[in-house]
């Protein structure tokens, strides 16, 4: 009689063996796959950088917010003194009353200005710090630039200036640039401000112009500090999204402590 041919059972318990094996195998390369590194740590410095950075933000918000309805104000101020003016030439208001409504008028628009001023004010003091903390680690990595008397690079301009600078000396240098330039030194930040005492930066002997320094006036302001010995830190850096950035620093560069 005729039988099948049927395969020994050692040769089903082979490729059962040889299946388990595999996917164990297959398993294992898959467990011994290489973890992402973890993040580096978030500094000190960084992490107040950007808790600063976001509290300016939400600050300048705010600031936007608030010049809409004072230039609602404004506009409403304007159109009463147009209707006072026309009624003062028909002689059916007094003289005083046109004035009060000019005052109104002034007190509106000086709001205004004061709120832009604050607004350019957080963008400076943000700027003043981090492109300062960048100079800093610029010259950290190359102590030869560290060690010159002025350094130019692309983005700043550093000059050690003689040892005798204090803040009692911002007259000599307001009155030249008012002298010169027939208005005011536009001073950002004098002495030491809240952002330095929080980032543990001494910046109680120097101060921040809001100067670009390759501007007319910001030229003519480096050369008469380098003139007569002043130090100073001029950048041209901005912070994208964040603030302006150009101006500059009078003073010793702001150490931490």
């Amino acid at each position: 009689m005729y039988r099948p041919y049927r395969k020994p059972i050692y040769s089903w318990l082979l490729t059962l063996i040889l299946l388990v094996c595999a996917e164990n195998v297959w398993a294992q390369k898959k467990t011994t796959r290489k973890k992402p590194p973890p993040p580096a740590p978030v500094s000190e410095l960084a992490r107040l950088r950007d808790e600063f950075v976001k509290a300016t933000n939400e600050y300048k918000a705010s600031l936007e917010k608030l010049v809409v309805f004072y230039e609602a104000d404004v506009m409403r101020a304007e159109e009463k003194l147009a209707v006072s003016q026309k009624l003062l030439a028909e002689g059916l208001i007094a003289k005083s009353q046109l004035e009060e409504n000019e005052r109104a008028l002034a007190a509106a628009q000086q709001k205004v200005a004061e709120t832009r001023r604050q607004m350019t004010g957080a963008d400076d003091q943000v700027a003043a710090v981090l492109v300062e903390q960048a100079a800093g680690e610029q010259l950290a990595k190359n102590l030869n630039l560290a060690k010159q008397r002025l350094v130019r690079t692309s983005s700043f301009i550093r000059f050690t200036g003689g040892p005798g600078w204090n803040l009692g000396e911002t007259y000599k240098i307001q009155r030249f640039f008012s002298d010169t330039f027939k208005h005011e030194l536009p001073i950002a930040v004098f002495g030491q401000g809240a952002i330095h005492d929080r980032w543990r930066l001494d910046h109680r002997n120097a101060m921040d112009i809001s100067l670009h320094p390759d501007s007319a006036e910001g030229q003519a302001l480096l050369n008469f500090l380098q003139r007569n010995g002043v130090p100073y830190s001029a950048f041209r850096s901005a912070i994208p999204g964040t603030a302006t950035g150009p101006h500059i620093h009078i003073g010793r560069p702001s150490h931490r402590y």
